[in-house]
């Protein structure tokens, strides 16, 4: 584990087993029911440039579809090469942790994906909380990807 000294999060690498049961959960969770919420507002976006804001990237890659479905379809679409590391939640230390994975369309838009499947004891329910899914402010290079990049474009 490290900790990153700008935002004081820790931080770890999950191994190549780890993660594909990750996603695996994952995908179980969005195929039983599970509700997708992405924070489509952050509070960093008030002093962020409008591209690197979860808006301004869904309506640009997917300006035709839900951001919901167009999601859902992005996020079951993720495999191990795309895992770029885990981060504990340092506002709520007691819930799962944050994956982080990355994403290029259109061959050169790098996009960065924060995601967590949560279960709320309140109601039973399964949701899969989208933290960020936004461009990149930092191009994706050779050492984001502890297993590898995957070649194929997400492309729509």
């Amino acid at each position: 584990m490290c900790v990153d000294k700008n935002n004081m999060e820790t931080t770890r690498i999950e191994s190549y087993h780890e993660v594909e049961l990750y996603l695996a959960k994952l995908r179980y969770a969005l195929d039983n029911g599970a509700s997708i919420n992405i924070q489509m507002e952050r509070q960093v976006d008030k002093d962020r440039e409008p591209r690197y804001r979860n808006s301004y990237t869904l309506q640009t890659l997917f300006p035709d579809e839900e951001p919901k479905a167009a999601i859902a379809r992005e996020i079951r679409s993720l495999t191990p090469e795309n895992y770029i590391r885990t981060v504990k939640d340092a506002r709520f230390p007691n819930r799962d942790d944050f994956r982080e994975f990355g994403k290029t369309y259109n061959q050169n838009d790098d996009v960065y994906i924060k995601v967590r499947v949560e279960l709320i004891s309140g109601d039973g329910g399964k949701h899969v909380f989208v933290m960020s899914f936004h461009f990149a402010v930092y191009p994706f290079d050779d050492k984001t990807f502890p297993y590898g990049k995957e070649e194929q474009d997400g492309s729509n």
